[in-house]
This record gives C-alpha cells, structure tokens and sequence, in this order.
C-alpha cells in the first residue's frame, strides 16, 4: 500500500513533529537497502567518487566474463547457450544497480554496450541460428537488451553518442548479421 493512496495517513506523518519525523525517516531507511546506497551516494559522494564507481563496475563486467569464460565455451551446446544467458543477466543486474544508485545514465549505457560486445566476440557461434530451446532463449534475451540499448543509446546527448558511437555500431552489425534485430 502506498502512502499517496492514503491521505489520512500522509496528512498524519506530515503533521509529527520534526524529531518524530527524523526518527522515522531514519528507521525507514534503515529497512531499505537501495535506499541507503542511494542516500550514500547522493549526500557523501562526489564526482571523484562516481569515476571510481564507474571504474570499480567495469573491473567486475571484466572479472564475470573472463570467469564465464572458462565455464561458458563457444560451442552451441545446451548448457553454455543457458550458462551465457545467465552471465548476461548477471551483467545486466550489476549495471541495473549501479543505476540505480547513481542515475548516470552514460555509464550505463557504456556498460550495456560493453556486455553485449563481449558477449558477440567471446561466443559468435552462440548467436548463430540454432533449434535448441535455450539458444533461442539467448536470442530473445539479447534482442530485448539490443532494444533497451538502443533506446537509451539514442536518449544520450549527440556528444556523448558520438564516444560510444563505434562501439555501437560494431554491436548493432554483429546483431544485424545474426538475425537479432
């Protein structure tokens, strides 16, 4: 239940006193992982803090693939096509948080491109055309990060495409050439 569809509620918590609120605001957070890392980042960070964010996020996209690497081979077989898959989702789940926490929507784009090139290069002969179930799991899994992509791609500043802009290009011809978009 949601505080706006409760107005007794809300006019009652407006109406506590500054001490009273503190209290609360304090325990509530308190219950809300994200919330804190997002209240961290926002009141105690600053913009040295975010590079190493950034940096610290794309050391671990770097570690999850080279450690998929030696259980996730480039032969089309049932268990890398779903090993692969998860990896992605993974990766994709990292990048979400760090989002979330941080709003900074260049890096995630940066990031998103990032797995998607690694993935095309490290394991071409998964995105070939296959029968097997989970293969065409992964390419549907891959077509819907290719368009999330894409849409946040294209919502970047012309300046800020432009740094990406070869990156994006060599993953949308590698996913033109293999049917997924």
């Amino acid at each position: 239940m949601s505080l706006h569809k409760q107005p007794d509620l809300k006019e009652a918590v407006l109406n506590l006193s500054q001490k009273e609120k503190d209290k609360l605001l304090v325990r509530l957070v308190g219950k809300d992982k994200m919330l804190m890392k997002q209240l961290h980042f926002q009141l105690l960070e600053d913009q040295i803090d975010l590079e190493d964010r950034i940096e610290k996020l794309k050391e671990r996209l770097q570690d999850l693939f080279a450690e998929g690497r030696h259980s996730i081979k480039n032969l089309p077989m049932y268990s890398h096509y779903k090993g692969l898959q998860m990896l992605l989702r993974q990766a994709s789940g990292i990048i979400n948080e760090h989002e979330k926490i941080t709003k900074d929507k260049f890096s995630e784009v940066e990031c998103r491109i990032y797995i998607l090139k690694e993935a095309f290069q490290r394991f071409p002969r998964l995105f070939e055309p296959t029968a097997i179930h989970p293969g065409l799991k992964l390419a549907e899994y891959v077509k819907a990060r290719l368009r999330i992509t894409t849409n946040k791609f294209d919502k970047l500043h012309e300046d800020l495409q432009f740094d990406l802009q070869e990156s994006m290009q060599q993953v949308l011809d590698f996913a033109q050439e293999h049917g997924l978009i």
